[in-house]
């Protein structure tokens, strides 16, 4: 199971309802609207978290 790294909610990857790809990774979200405010500002969700998803 991935991280959501917006609302830190576990997301099926199989079973997200949005992806994005940022610097090489692939990042699931549990919604269309966590998927777009982490492609406003990446790094604002990326910052002090480990790792990566996908």
């Amino acid at each position: 199971m991935a991280i959501d790294p917006v609302c830190h909610m576990e997301v099926d990857e199989k079973k997200a309802p949005a992806k994005s790809e940022y610097k090489g990774e692939t990042y699931y979200f549990c919604a269309q609207g966590c998927k777009v405010a982490f492609d406003k500002d990446p790094e604002k969700y990326l910052k002090g978290k480990p790792g990566t998803q996908g």
